[in-house]
């Protein structure tokens, strides 16, 4: 194929090739030629442009198939318009000469179609260049014309099309013409040959103004003829025809066009006169219609009347929605009026009514639905009220006069019923659709929207009623807040005129309705509501008997209204389902004898109200079972079985009562079996086991019964095909735009469309198809489709020999009939025997029979050949199905061999279509069948599918072909090529006529890249090859022009694009998506938006660049509607989502968005901001946009309706005008996509200094944070619009903001946030989220934003905080009445959610408050200057503390409720019984659990507010005497109840506080030992500093250490939390709740032994009992023991941070194996909190237990120091090793080493320890080196002064600590020196000599010596300079300790070094500053030395006089300069002594 690509055909290799490869050659070339030639330059061409053309010319002659003649056209036509155009004429005459040419033959057709083409195609490209050779080019075509077949005319009227469209006004003289042969074609046979004239007279109208002038109403006409007999592509087509022209005649009466023509004016009158002529009349001209009328038999065929309602809508829709908004009532009356009863005609029928009205319906929804904004939408609304206001004063005429008389004008009333329902219907989608938008609409009293609904619901007509609750329960679901108003009003009513039979079953109707409307508001209705209707269908029940007038309706009204109320679900009504069980036990007779009595009784009537009843309360029961599962208990199926087997005589009766009593019981008995079919088929059939056979002859006898006349295959079969055959069949069972009115068309003329009047039952079922109006079936076809069902089940269980009984009683039933009605009985049979194979195969059972297989086989095979395709299909299915439960080899090997013989005999359509299929069906229920069968499979649908006498056949054997492909996976591999090869040789030869063909080539070719899948990758020849076809085949699908073939072309390529992204272009795959955005056919865009969803998850930033390249290439007029060039893919993506309602799509649009925000949101972030934001301020702009339109109207002429369509054009208006209310948003979800973006992008979106820097750096640099006013107006927009949904975002939004922009500072106002100036906005858009009539959802999250706005502090006056802070005391006072206080509009759990809101944002506000106050404490402790703080502070955060501290008195009564019911919700089911009845607090016993959903999301912070509230105020007891005193530890029972009189009644506070701290206790426990995964991290935390907050007061601290297994039940739930929950800010609170547990038991056990002490006294000291773990004999019991529980968690702490402490892990304890590490910050921060817990350990234990645990904290402790010992610069210490030897120091100087029952062994643990730090340093391996020297000396120095002195003073010890201290001393790091001179600083001053001589002695000689050196060479630098002064430090602390004798000889070594450092007064000026500071300390030394040791002092200076000298002129110069340099020397000496008081308060 790289041959093919170049600009002249390589003809060399063209003829090596074979015929198939040639066609696939010289399309390639083409398709290579046409992006060439753009390419290529002018004066390249002219060389080759001879060659070229003559190349192209001779292709003519070869018979191009269709994409390929196309193609060539395209080529020539691009040739001659860059190139010369002289040779043009030459090929102009050429192809009239080919068309000219007399030979017929069928191998000739090709080149004459080519000829066609290319004839169109150049004058579409050239033009008028071509001067006046078009005369004779259109008289020869249109001559062709004549003698063409179908394919010439289509090619013709297409080329007359482009001809049309090239020359434009210049063609004038040939458009009568055309016009003439045109029309001839609109009404061809073929439906193809109609599309294209449709399009051809769609181009000519362009220029020829007489089509929508004078020859407009024969146009029209023509068109309504059109649609007869059309198919969808023409209704499309025609209708865009005919509502264009219609569009056109109106816009143009205003051009005044000043032509000679004198051109008739045509008015909006006339043309929807016209229209509804077609409507009405059809294409029966006007003399033919008025004699069918005179007969009455005329009617307008469906397809006309489809045809024209989608005129209609074109015609609407071409206008534009301000034309539209400005003629609309002018529209609603006529649209209305072909309902009404001016035109009896079109509703004389019920048939035909339903249509009509389905037809008016749609044209409604399609152009107020589809081109209105929410405003226009609101103003219609009005209109369409004023219209039912209107009928209903007709109506309310008609019955007052009807009164004298009896009733007549019925005719009027019940033709005013269509436009009624219609109006009604059309109000409630609309009202559903603005959702509470629509708001102001009900308000408004003038309009009296819901009272005009109301006041119909009364109207005579069942219809009617059934329209209008059918519209109020779309109010209810669009206002929720209405809903419970609604329900009262209608049960008032019902209640009132429980005697007038219009009102009984009118507001029944509504209350079914409303009820059904439940489950669409989450918010509910009150509880209370279900037992008022509950006893109301009692009422009505039992009332019926008492007046015949009303029994009928009253009986319906009853079980209605139970059967409506199942649907709220078991929790409602398990409390009246003993009732309803009783009414339903009561509706049968008890036995089959009360039965034959009440046949021997009865009349008529009575029957008929029985059947009413019965049938009632089948209805009511399986409403119980498909909403109510759950309460299906066996104890209740047992209630239910009763009366079953009663219901089945009943309805073996039916037939002989129905002989009896006539007519009048036909409905009624057909309704009562429909009813019991649909019971038993939800029951599982053994529950009716006894009745099987009844059952099962029942239905045969229905199945197969006499008097059904329609075959009503399009709803009975579809469920049994598969939905890929579906697709196959015909378009009309696909989804398209139009499916609403074109279903009407599958059933034929006699079969009934769907309405709600023939099943009221249906108005309160959940709706399939979204917010349309429910559509059941009338009963006779719906109980057909039941009992088909119904017998799948039923045969399957019966007895094997019954069913086969009845199985061959139906198959005879086939034989015995004939025709038509043959054919019914086989439709049915067929069917039932379907759904028993399918359920069969569903249970995966068995057939077992052979009988059964036989007859069942003869079924489906007799139906493979049935005339009706969708049977055929169906039969296919069951063929399949058959075989999977015969489940034998040889059986299915059998079936396959019947299709084989009969498709090799066969020549008739019917048979070889059916069994095609069926071999494919065999495929896919059975996988890949033996590669043998395979290959006769594909050999023989091979053969099928080139046979192109019979594209029907070609359609099923190819589909056939796709699901062989499917299912036989790796084995189809041999036949990929010969497939290939076949489908592009079809794909290339097949006239584009044959849509369904080329479908069908699209779906095998989807299978096989399927089956290629990544394989296409490789770059062997063969796969390239097979791509490359691949790829050919795809470019010929996209240049198909039907549809539904580019739809297949985009799914394969989106698979290519999968399999292998580098070969498939993507800019070209981009256009063709683009293009086909706004398709008028549903599947083709559903397909673009699956394939750009694809595409955008991996190169979303290329996606968009190519559609931004394609709107700048001026490619736009491809793209009518969406609008790339301004606003991008993405733009163009919203504005789709705006218009768009299909469900399917507009979910892809959203993820495709989705995926685009998430990859360029932050490279593009101005882009998204600014598209979300023209979202949100569209709809806020809209005062604007309305007051522009009134402008232009009064410029205009008045009423001229052209000038809003030519002035809109002209200017430039906003890309989204009006969105609705669902894509604003998604507009605010967007905006918090996009911060989420920028949150993990990069921190420079939240840093305003930096970003404006980096912006000012570059201009083209963005950041979030430079638009934060941007954010703020679009949350402000959303939060304060009329939509709750869009409040919700909008909240929502500010949330997010809050939460992401709270902390960043505002750098021109240091001290403030950047968020402060913008507090009036949020206050603004939080206070009607506040008002009385809000929801509670959205009172719920405003509350949440309120708290997190406090919380933010981004306010921190106390003034402006009160603004939001007041939003929130008010809805506390709304909710301190509790569950009884709140509004009634919703159901009880709507308030619990509400309260709970509330009260969680108290709580965080008051956790926060406390936060504050308590870290403004530790400040103003730090604080040295106290009083500047409190200058600065002017905002003391107490302000906020003592703002909620007002309302604390309320809010902790709450909190602690709320609690309460939590911790009674989160009870285990089995305690259910012992739940209060009435409920908790905040929630009723009904609702509860709806309402633990509620309690789930709030109770953490509740239970940390409610904590901390117990321990700032809670557990203190005011007591009379002492006024309040701090319960430190359990108070006595008997000194707590002195006050209380009345004894047990009151609990006493102990009591109380006892609950409290065990409610706050339990609550946690139970949450935190069973963590579910759902757990959120800020409930886990909440939950944590709850616990740290209980255990901050002595108190709590007491009953926790009193009682050790609830000690330890806590440590074991929190070792639990550390191990299941990695988040290190968890684990550290868990930590800190296990110290203060610790912290609990030592102060347990302290108060024990003081206790003791008092109690027995000094005297007996020894029998002491020993307090603390391990008592007396030291033993800890795993699981009873708290120390041991506490060592477990601390240990998994420490391995989890340092396996190396595991000894199991080393191998060796005490071997090192790996360096020392630094852990992370958080690491650190653990292992420091678990050290703490260590070292606090001994003192819980008594000396016994001590002596147990000291070696494991010994071990841990010395291991951390070992494994963390880093030598960090500076001399630091890690946090991990200060935080060990802070806790080394804890356990040396515990008490415990001193007692005498443990100092022995304490005393040997602690040198073995101090072995194992010497140890440290012993180089088993090279990781020494890195350990730090001072930490460990440090470790060694702490033993040394810790512990007692025998620890450390045996020699081998002391010698080796002398040894390490030399070492170090020796080391050359001046600050390892300086450290290690403090250290011992510190041991020299010990006070015990045996301690500190030895070291003294060993060391200080050392000093000394190390003094004198520095002293000679004066130190260097600063840490010298430290030593230095270490060190003098050092000899003067000798100097205090040596005895009298030696300290002169001390203080004479020192004062020489002092001394040898003084400056004399001209040095001292000129010293550096090193110098001086020795000098200043030298000084200041001798200064202090001199006075205290005076008598050596002054023999020394005696004996030397220099010394003397030197020291008395420093003297002199220092005193000058004294004052100014004394602070300056404190000051230098500061960082010395500093870091030693460090060390010294650290560990020393």
């Amino acid at each position: 194929m790289e041959l093919a690509h170049s600009l002249l055909l390589n003809e060399d290799a063209y003829c090596q090739l074979s015929e198939v490869q040639k066609a696939e050659f010289i399309f390639e070339w083409l398709r290579y030629l046409e992006k060439l030639l753009i390419a290529t330059s002018r004066n390249d061409l002219k060389e080759k442009q001879k060659i070229l053309v003559e190349q192209l010319l001779s292709l003519l002659n070869s018979s191009p198939g269709p994409p390929t003649r196309k193609l060539l056209a395209e080529n020539l036509a691009i040739l001659y318009s860059i190139g010369d155009t002289f040779s043009a004429y030459e090929t102009i005459d050429k192809c009239n000469d080919l068309i000219r040419s007399k030979d017929d033959s069928p191998s000739y057709l090709p080149t004459k179609l080519a000829a066609v083409v290319c004839l169109g195609s150049l004058y579409k490209k050239l033009g008028r260049i071509l001067g006046h050779t078009f005369n004779d080019t259109v008289g020869n075509i249109l001559k062709a014309m004549k003698s063409a077949e179908s394919q010439g005319r289509y090619e013709i009227m297409l080329s007359l099309q482009n001809i049309l469209n090239g020359l434009g006004a210049a063609a004038t003289p040939c458009h009568r013409d055309i016009y003439k042969a045109a029309r001839s074609c609109l009404t061809d046979r073929s439906m193809a040959v109609r599309c294209a004239a449709a399009k051809c007279l769609l181009e000519l109208q362009n220029e020829a103004i007489f089509m929508w002038s004078s020859d407009l109403d024969s146009v029209a006409t023509l068109c309504f003829k059109s649609f007869e007999g059309s198919n969808y592509d023409v209704r499309i087509s025609v209708s865009k025809l005919l509502g264009t022209l219609l569009a056109k005649a109106i816009i143009f009466k205003h051009l005044g066009t000043a032509s000679r023509h004198s051109i008739r004016k045509v008015s909006l009158e006339e043309v929807l006169e016209l229209l509804g002529t077609g409507f009405l009349r059809g294409s029966s001209g006007f003399l033919r219609a008025s004699g069918d009328m005179l007969k009455g038999t005329s009617s307008v065929s469906r397809d006309v009347r489809v045809g024209v309602t989608q005129a209609y809508v074109v015609f609407v829709s071409t206008l534009g929605g301000a034309w539209l908004e400005k003629n609309f009532a002018v529209f609603l009356s006529h649209v209305l009026s072909l309902v009404s009863q001016s035109h009896p005609k079109a509703t004389q029928t019920h048939i035909d009514a339903v249509c009509c009205r389905r037809c008016v319906s749609f044209i409604l929804r399609a152009t107020i639905g589809g081109l209105l904004g929410e405003k226009a939408q609101m103003a219609a609304a009005k209109d369409i009220c004023q219209a039912i206001w209107k009928q209903k004063k007709v109506v309310d005429a008609v019955l007052s006069d009807g009164n004298l008389e009896t009733r007549p004008g019925s005719t009027d009333v019940s033709a005013s019923q269509h436009m009624l329902v219609c109006a009604l219907q059309e109000l409630g989608t609309l009202t559903c659709n603005l959702g509470t938008t629509a708001a102001p609409l009900l308000q408004d009293s003038s309009i009296g929207l819901l009272d005009s609904v109301i006041s119909v619901v009364l109207h005579p007509s069942t219809s009617v009623r059934l329209a209008a609750a059918w519209c109020l329960r779309c109010i209810a679901v669009a206002l929720p807040c209405y809903l419970t108003p609604l329900l009262d009003r209608c049960l008032e009513r019902l209640t009132v005129l429980k005697s007038s039979p219009e009102a009984v079953t009118g507001f029944s109707f509504a209350v079914a309705a409303l009820l059904g409307a439940v489950r669409h508001c989450p918010l509910g209705i009150p509880h209370g509501k279900g037992k008022i209707i509950m006893a109301l269908a009692e009422d009505l029940l039992c009332s019926a008997a008492q007046n015949s007038r009303l029994s009928a309706q009253r009986t319906q009204a009853g079980w209605l209204l139970i059967a409506a109320l199942m649907t709220l679900g078991p929790a409602v009504v398990s409390h009246h389902l003993a009732r309803v069980l009783l009414l339903w036990k009561c509706v049968f007779p008890a036995s089959p004898k009360d039965l034959e009595t009440e046949k021997s009784r009865g009349d008529s009537f009575t029957w008929q109200v029985t059947l009413e009843g019965r049938a009632g309360a089948l209805s009511a029961i399986k409403s119980f079972v498909s909403h109510c599962g759950d309460l299906l208990s066996e104890e209740v199926i047992q209630h239910l079985l009763p009366p079953i087997p009663c219901a089945v005589d009943l309805l073996t009766q039916l037939s002989s009562i129905l002989k009896s009593y006539g007519n009048p019981l036909k409905t009624p008995s057909v309704v009562y079996r429909q009813r019991l079919y649909e019971l038993l088929i939800l029951l599982p059939p053994e529950t009716y086991e006894g009745n099987l056979c009844a059952v099962l002859r029942e239905l045969a006898a229905d199945l197969t019964a006499p008097d059904i006349q329609v075959a009503a295959s399009t709803f009975l079969l579809p469920p049994l095909c598969h939905q890929d055959d579906l697709l196959m069949l015909s378009p009309l069972l696909q989804e398209t735009d139009h499916r609403f009115i074109e279903e009407q068309l599958l059933l034929d003329n006699g079969v009934y469309c769907g309405s709600l009047e023939y099943d009221p039952y249906a108005i309160y079922e959940k709706n399939v198809e979204g917010d349309s109006v429910p559509k059941p079936l009338p009963p006779t076809l719906s109980v057909i489709s039941s009992a088909a069902k119904l017998f799948g089940f039923v045969c399957a269980h019966a007895g094997e020999t019954q069913s086969l009984l009845i199985v061959e009683q139906l198959s005879n039933s086939i034989k015995h009939t004939r025709g038509a009605r043959q054919q019914i009985v086989q439709l049915h049979v067929v069917s039932s025997m379907s759904n028993f194979l399918k359920y069969v195969a569903g249970s995966k059972g068995k057939l077992g029979s052979e009988e059964m297989r036989r007859l069942a086989l003869t079924l489906v095979m007799g139906a493979l050949e049935s005339p009706t395709p969708l049977l055929r299909c169906a039969a296919a299915e069951a063929w399949a199905r058959l075989a999977q439960v015969v489940d034998d080899g040889a059986f299915t090997a059998g079936l396959a061999q019947v299709s084989f013989d009969k498709l090799k005999s066969a020549r008739d359509v019917v048979t070889r279509t059916g069994h095609s299929l069926a071999l494919g069906s065999l495929h896919r229920y059975l996988g890949g069948v033996s590669s043998q069968h395979l290959n006769s499979c594909v050999g023989i649908l091979f053969t099928l599918s080139q046979d192109s006498t019979s594209p029907d056949v070609q359609t099923w054997a190819l589909h056939s072909l796709s699901l062989l492909i499917d299912s036989a996976g790796p084995l189809f591999y041999v036949h990929v090529e010969p497939t290939l090869s076949l489908i592009i040789m079809l794909l290339l030869n097949v006239p584009p006529t044959h849509a369904e063909v080329h479908q069908s080539l699209g779906r095998c070719l989807n299978a096989l890249i399927t089956t290629l899948g990544p394989e296409l990758q490789v770059n062997s020849t063969s796969v390239s090859t097979l791509r490359t076809s691949c790829l050919l085949g795809c470019a010929v699908m996209q240049d198909n022009p039907d549809c539904l073939v580019q739809a297949q072309a985009i799914c394969c390529l989106q698979q290519l694009h999968m399999f292998t992204p580098r070969h498939v272009n993507l800019s070209s795959l981009v256009s063709c998506l683009c293009v086909n955005l706004c398709s008028p056919y549903l599947l083709l865009r559903r397909a673009v938006l699956a394939c750009l969803r694809q595409l955008v998850q991996r190169e979303a930033a290329e996606v968009s660049e190519h559609a931004a390249m394609l709107a700048k290439d001026g490619r736009q007029e491809l793209i009518p509607d969406a609008n790339i060039r301004e606003v991008g893919l993405e733009g163009a993506l919203l504005i789709l989502l705006d218009r768009e309602t299909d469900q399917k799509l507009c979910h892809d649009i959203k993820e495709t968005l989705n995926y685009m925000l998430t990859s360029m949101a932050v490279e593009k972030l101005s882009l998204w901001l600014k598209l979300c934001k023209d979202v949100l301020a569209a709809s806020a702009d809209f005062t604007a946009i309305s007051c522009v339109d009134t402008m232009q109207e009064e410029e205009g002429d008045k009423g001229d309706d052209s000038s809003i369509l030519t002035t809109r054009s002209n200017e430039k208006s906003p890309p989204f005008t009006n969105p609705r209310w669902g894509t604003r948003v998604f507009a605010a979800e967007c905006v918090c996509r996009i911060i989420n973006q920028c949150e993990n992008a990069n921190s420079t979106h939240f840093d305003i200094a930096l970003a404006q820097e980096m912006k000012r750096r570059d201009s083209r640099s963005d950041f979030l944070v430079l638009h934060l006013a941007d954010l703020i107006r679009m949350a402000f927009m959303a939060a304060t619009d009329h939509s709750d949904q869009l409040r919700l975002s909008g909240l929502e939004t500010l949330l997010v903001i809050i939460r992401r922009f709270a902390t960043i500072p505002e750098p021109e106002f240091p001290g403030h946030v950047i968020l402060e100036q913008y507090q009036a906005n949020v206050g603004a858009a939080l206070r009607p989220a506040f008002t009385s009539e809000t929801p509670p959802d959205v009172t719920a999250k405003a509350c949440q934003v309120c708290s997190a706005w406090i919380a933010s502090g981004v306010v921190s006056d106390i003034n402006d905080l009160r603004r939001v802070h007041q939003l929130l005391v008010s809805s506390l006072t709304k909710i301190q009445a509790g569950k009884e206080g709140l509004s009634h509009l919703y159901s009880e759990s709507a308030s619990t959610m509400e309260i709970l809101a509330v009260l969680k944002a108290w709580a965080e506000v008051y956790i926060i408050a406390i936060q504050r106050h308590k870290s403004y404490k530790q400040t103003l402790k730090t604080a040295s200057h106290l009083e500047d703080s409190v200058k600065n502070g002017s905002h003391s955060p107490d302000g906020l503390l003592d703002l909620v501290c007002t309302d604390l008195g309320t809010l902790s009564r709450l909190w602690l409720a709320a609690l309460q019911d939590y911790a009674l919700l989160s009870l285990p089911s089995e305690f259910a019984s012992q739940l209060p009845v009435e409920g908790g607090t905040f929630y009723t016993a009904e609702t509860s659990e709806k309402a633990k959903l509620h309690y789930y999301n709030s109770w953490a912070l509740i239970l940390h507010a409610a904590a901390l509230w117990l321990t700032n105020t809670g557990f203190v007891v005011a007591d009379p005497d002492e006024g309040a005193s701090n319960l430190s530890r359990p108070v006595t029972p008997t000194s707590m109840c002195q006050g209380s009189s009345s004894g047990a009644a009151v609990k006493s506070p102990e009591e109380i506080y006892t609950d409290r701290f065990h409610l706050i206790l339990g609550v946690s426990v139970e949450f935190l030992c069973s963590l579910r995964s759902d757990a959120t991290m800020e409930s886990i935390t909440a939950c944590l500093h709850a616990l740290q907050a209980l255990l901050d007061v002595p108190w709590p601290r007491s009953k926790i250490g009193s009682d050790q297994d609830l000690g330890i039940e806590l440590l074991n739930v929190l070792h639990r939390v550390i191990l299941t929950r990695e988040s290190p800010s968890i684990q550290l609170a868990s930590l800190e709740v296990v110290r203060q547990i610790i912290c609990a038991a030592q102060e347990h056990v302290k108060e024990k032994r003081r206790s003791a002490e008092v109690d027995d006294g000094a005297a007996e000291k020894e029998t002491l009992p020993e307090f603390g773990e391990g008592k007396d004999t030291g033993g800890l019991v795993p699981g009873k023991s708290l120390v041991f529980a506490t060592l477990e968690l601390c240990v998994c702490i420490l391995v989890r941070q340092l396996p190396e402490l595991n000894p199991k892990l080393t191998g060796t304890p005490g071997v090192r194996a790996t360096k020392p590490q630094i852990l992370s910050e958080e690491g650190s921060q653990l292992v420091s909190a678990a050290l703490v817990i260590l070292s606090e350990l001994p003192a819980v234990c008594s000396p016994e237990g001590s002596i147990s645990i000291l070696p494991t904290i010994l071990y841990l402790t010395v291991g951390v120091l070992r494994e963390t010992a880093v030598k960090l610069p500076g001399g630091q210490l890690a946090s991990t090793v200060a935080a060990s030897l802070q806790a080394l120091k804890g356990i040396l100087s515990s008490p415990m080493a001193r007692a005498e029952k443990s100092h022995t062994a304490w005393t040997d643990l602690l040198r073995s320890a101090l072995s194992t730090v010497l140890d440290c340093w012993d180089p088993v391996d090279a990781g020494h080196e890195d350990l730090d020297e001072v930490s460990l000396l440090t470790a060694i120095t702490i033993f040394i002064l810790s512990t007692s002195p025998e620890v450390t003073t045996i020699p081998c010890l002391q010698n080796r600590c002398i040894e390490k201290f030399k070492a170090t001393l020796e080391i050359k790091d001046p600050m390892v020196q300086f450290k290690t001179y403090q250290l011992l600083h510190s041991i020299f001053q010990y006070p015990n000599p045996a301690v500190s001589y030895p070291y003294i002695y060993s060391l200080a000689s050392f000093i000394v010596e190390k003094l004198q050196e520095i002293n000679k060479r004066k130190p260097e630098d600063t840490a010298e300079l430290q030593i230095f002064q270490e060190g003098v430090k050092i000899l003067e602390a000798l100097v205090t300790i040596a005895e009298e004798q030696h300290r002169a000889q001390l203080v004479a070594c020192l004062l020489p070094i002092l001394i040898s450092f003084l400056l004399d007064e001209s040095a001292l000026a000129s010293a550096p500053s090193k110098m001086r500071n020795l000098h200043d300390f030298a000084l200041q030394n001798l200064m202090q030395i001199g006075p205290q040791y005076s008598s050596v002092f002054k023999n020394i200076m005696a004996s030397s006089p220099a010394l003397k000298a030197r020291l008395e002129a420093a003297v002199k110069g220092n005193q000058e300069s004294v004052k100014v340099k004394l602070p300056s020397s404190k000051h230098t000496k500061n960082p010395g002594n500093n870091s030693s008081i460090q060390l010294k308060t650290n560990f020393l």
